[in-house]
């Protein structure tokens, strides 16, 4: 079990690194920085890191989790050597011993913006949204790696703890509290879902931000 954690920002560019790659670069990064890090035993040991609840590509996020074990040196000390030696996007923000269990991650809060190249369709688009979160159940189809067909549905409404829309300059913003895991809810099926249900008020183009990690009394999950 690791018993350090990273407190890390993903923005920018490095929205484009998948996680593999995420990966690989903190790595690297603790190897470049001179910090003694846990590895794995055998012929070819790599870093013993893991990020908490990988996100999707193109993502942006303001509270990424990554876990490790600190072999010297203090945890305070972590952030200011490495982040000279990270990519542009990423900084690390916090690094501390401990922390609760992942699985204790309940819910994660999002900001999907929703870009409209006409002003006029912003409000149809608007209330088209909000009636379609205010329903009692809302059924989208998305890809399934278990499905024997390769498709499966979900009912995104029990997923959703709280949402709200907001109208700003050419784009409509929906503020939501998702469910993380098990079953989580990524919040492109919200947008499926309007895809699905009013076609002609679906977005030119959708960014997606993590603002928080939260546990299940909704407060900041470290």
């Amino acid at each position: 079990m690791a018993e350090h954690r990273l407190l890390f920002i993903k923005e920018g560019r490095a929205c484009y690194i998948s996680h593999l790659d995420l990966m690989r670069t903190f790595q690297r990064a603790f190897f470049r920085a001179g910090i003694s890090i846990k590895h794995t035993e055998g012929f070819h040991p790599h870093a013993f890191i893991s990020i908490a609840l990988p996100l999707s590509l193109g993502y942006a996020s303001r509270c990424e989790l990554l876990e490790f074990t600190l072999l010297d040196g203090a945890p305070e000390e972590v952030p200011e050597k490495l982040n000279p030696v990270l990519p542009e996007g990423i900084r690390v923000l916090d690094c501390y011993t401990g922390g609760r269990p992942i699985k204790e991650l309940a819910f994660v809060d999002y900001e999907v913006t929703l870009e409209y190249p006409e002003e006029k369709v912003i409000s149809q688009a608007k209330a088209a949204l909000e009636e379609l979160l205010g329903r009692e159940s809302v059924i989208v189809r998305k890809r399934s790696k278990k499905a024997k067909s390769g498709w499966t549905e979900v009912d995104i409404i029990p997923r959703i703890r709280s949402w709200a829309v907001e109208r700003r300059p050419g784009a409509l913003v929906l503020e939501g509290v998702l469910a993380a895991q098990n079953p989580g809810l990524n919040p492109e099926l919200i947008c499926a879902a309007l895809q699905q249900e009013h076609s002609d008020c679906a977005p030119g183009f959708t960014r997606f931000l993590r603002r928080e990690v939260l546990d299940g009394d909704g407060k900041a999950f470290r």
